[in-house]
C-alpha cells in the first residue's frame, strides 16, 4: 500500500492515509493535548495577557527559497532544474504558473535587502539555486551565478542582517534528473561537489548552512502523490530518495568540515506531530508507525546515525530503500552538526486504521490544520528525545486571502493571530529550556508557491506581481514592533 503522510508545503488530502503492513507497539513520542482534554480550549486564545520577552540575542527572521521568488530562469546561464520542468507541463500547476518571474528577487534584491532592513530582521533564510551555479548539476561553477549570492550576502552584512542559507530547497538540475536524479546515488555526491563550490565561495560570511530542506517534501509530494516535481507516483522509489537526500546532507556537512570553516551547519526538517486520534491501544500503534515515516525516519538518521525499526520492518527486506543502505551511510548521515532547524505547520490526528482525521479549522491550505500548540509539542519533543541540540524554526505561517486597499494597505489579521499564537507556544518552550535561537517566518514576500502558483499568499509583504511594487501587510507592521520589542 502507499505510504504517505501530510505535507507541509501543498494541498493534501487531509483524510491521506498512510498504508501498513506491520505496527510498532508504543504510543507516539510527541506529547500534546488528545482530542477532548479541556487543555485544548487555550489552544488558540487570540492574544497572551501579558508580553512574553525572548533572549536578548534572538534571531528574529524570515525565510524564502529561490525557485518561489528570483525569477530570472535563464539568465546569466542559470540552468533548468526539475521545477521548470515541472511548472511548464499542462496542468502541473494551479493556472498553468511558473517561477520564470516570481517575485523577479534576482533583479530586485537591492530593494528587497532594504525592506528586509526596515523590517527590522536580524537574520535571513535563503536557499541557493543549484541550476545558478552548476547549470547540469556537475563541473565548473558558473560565476555570474555565484556573483548574485556573493551580492546577496555582502547585503546582508551591509544592513545587520545574519545570513542563513539553504543548499537545496527543492530545484535539482533538470540534468541530473535526466540520469536519474534522486533515485541515484551519484547525485548524493554531485550534491556534495556543488556544497564544496558554495563553502568556498561564501564560507564564513555565511553563520549558519542549512542542507537539504524538507526532505520528506521531496519524498512525499515528488514521488507519493506526484503534485510536485519530478511528478512521480512511486513509493518504492520515494523511500529510496529519502536516503539518497539523507546521505546527501551527511555529505555536504563533511565537505564544510573540509573547509576548516567556522561556520555552523544543519538540516532543515519539517516536522508533524502525530496524536492518536482516540484513547485505543491500535490509534496510538498507528500514530507511532505514522510518526515514524514523518518524523523519526528523518531525525533519528541525522541524529542518532539508525533508521527506526519499525519503518524498516514495514519497508520490508525488499524494498529499494533498504536494499540501498550501504554500511557506513548512516556514520555519514549523522556526521556531527551544530543545529537543527525545524518548520512546523500543522497536526496530524491518526485513527486506529492508519488513516488521519481532523481536528482543527484549516487555513486556505487545506493540509494546514492551526494548531498553535502543536509548535511546544514539536520543540519540547525534539529536546526531550535527542538532546539540547541548538534549534531554529525556519518556516511557521499561513495563507490568508490578502488584497491590496483603495488606500494601499493589506489588512492580514488572520496572519498576526496565527504568528502571535505560535510565537507564545515557541516562548514556553524556551522558558522551558529549549534551546531555541531564531524563528523565521514564512514569508518574508508573496511567492510562487510550487503546485499552487501565485493563488495563496503567505508573505509578510505583498507583492503586485503586474507591477512588482512591495507593500508592507498589517504583519509586517506587527512584526517589526514584535522584533523591536523583543517579545510578544
Amino acid at each position: 500500500m502507499r505510504r504517505a503522510a501530510l505535507s507541509a508545503t501543498a494541498a493534501t488530502p487531509v483524510n491521506a492515509v498512510l498504508g501498513s503492513t506491520a505496527a510498532a507497539t508504543t504510543a507516539t513520542g510527541l506529547a500534546g493535548c488528545q482530542p477532548g482534554d479541556p487543555a485544548d480550549d487555550t489552544a488558540t486564545a487570540s492574544k497572551p495577557t501579558t508580553r512574553r520577552s525572548f533572549p536578548p540575542d534572538f534571531g528574529w527572521g524570515a525565510a524564502t527559497s529561490a525557485y518561489q521568488i528570483e525569477g530570472a530562469a535563464k539568465e546569466d546561464g542559470r540552468g533548468e532544474s526539475i521545477w521548470d520542468t515541472f511548472s511548464h507541463a499542462p496542468g502541473r500547476t494551479r493556472n498553468g504558473d511558473t517561477g520564470d518571474v516570481a517575485a523577479d528577487h534576482y533583479q530586485r534584491y537591492a530593494e528587497d535587502l532594504d525592506l528586509m532592513r526596515d523590517l527590522g530582521l536580524r537574520s535571513y533564510r535563503f536557499s541557493i539555486s543549484w541550476p545558478r551555479i552548476q547549470p547540469d548539476g556537475t563541473g565548473a561553477a558558473n560565476q555570474r551565478g555565484l556573483d548574485f549570492y556573493r551580492r546577496l550576502v555582502d547585503g546582508l552584512h551591509e544592513r545587520g542582517i545574519a545570513p542563513m542559507a539553504t543548499l537545496f530547497h527543492w530545484d535539482l538540475p533538470q540534468s541530473l534528473q535526466d540520469t536519474g536524479g534522486w533515485e541515484s546515488r551519484d547525485v548524493a555526491q554531485r550534491f556534495a561537489d556543488y556544497a564544496a563550490i558554495v563553502f568556498d565561495t561564501l564560507g564564513d560570511r555565511v553563520p549558519v548552512w542549512l542542507t537539504i530542506n524538507e526532505p520528506k517534501t521531496v519524498v512525499q509530494n515528488g514521488y507519493l502523490f506526484g503534485h510536485h516535481a519530478p511528478g512521480r507516483q512511486d513509493p518504492d522509489a520515494a523511500y529510496l530518495v529519502a536516503h539518497h537526500l539523507q546521505l546527501a546532507h551527511g555529505l555536504a556537512v563533511r565537505a564544510l568540515r573540509a573547509t576548516g570553516g567556522k561556520s555552523r551547519i544543519g538540516p532543515a526538517f519539517n516536522l508533524h506531530p502525530c496524536y492518536p486520534a482516540d484513547d485505543s491501544t491500535a490509534a496510538a500503534e498507528a500514530a507511532r508507525l505514522y510518526d515514524g515515516y514523518e518524523n523519526r525516519l528523518y531525525l533519528d538518521s541525522a541524529l542518532t546515525g539508525s533508521y527506526p525499526a519499525d519503518v524498516l520492518a514495514d519497508l520490508g527486506p525488499d524494498s529499494r530503500m533498504v536494499r540501498a543502505i550501504r554500511d557506513g551511510d548512516l556514520e555519514i548521515i549523522s556526521s556531527p552538526i551544530d543545529l537543527l532547524a525545524v518548520q512546523y505547520y500543522t497536526p496530524i490526528y491518526v485513527t486506529a486504521s492508519g488513516g488521519t482525521v481532523r481536528r482543527w479549522p484549516t487555513s486556505e491550505a487545506e493540509w494546514q490544520q492551526i494548531y498553535p500548540e502543536g509548535m511546544y509539542d514539536v520543540l519540547t519533543r525534539v529536546t526531550r528525545d535527542y538532546g539540547p541540540i541548538p534549534l531554529t524554526v525556519t518556516e511557521n505561517g499561513l495563507p490568508t486571502p490578502d488584497e491590496l486597499s483603495a488606500d494601499g494597505t493589506v489588512d492580514d489579521d488572520g496572519r498576526v493571530t496565527f504568528l502571535r499564537d505560535h510565537l507564545t507556544a515557541a516562548h514556553r518552550a524556551v522558558a522551558e529550556g529549549v534551546p531555541l535561537e531564531s524563528f523565521h517566518v514564512w514569508s518574508l514576500l508573496d511567492n510562487f508557491e510550487w503546485a499552487e502558483g501565485y493563488e495563496q499568499r503567505w508573505g509578510l509583504i505583498y507583492v503586485d506581481y503586474p507591477t512588482q511594487r512591495r507593500v508592507f501587510k498589517r504583519s509586517a507592521h506587527w512584526y517589526r514592533q514584535v522584533i523591536a520589542d523583543n517579545a510578544v
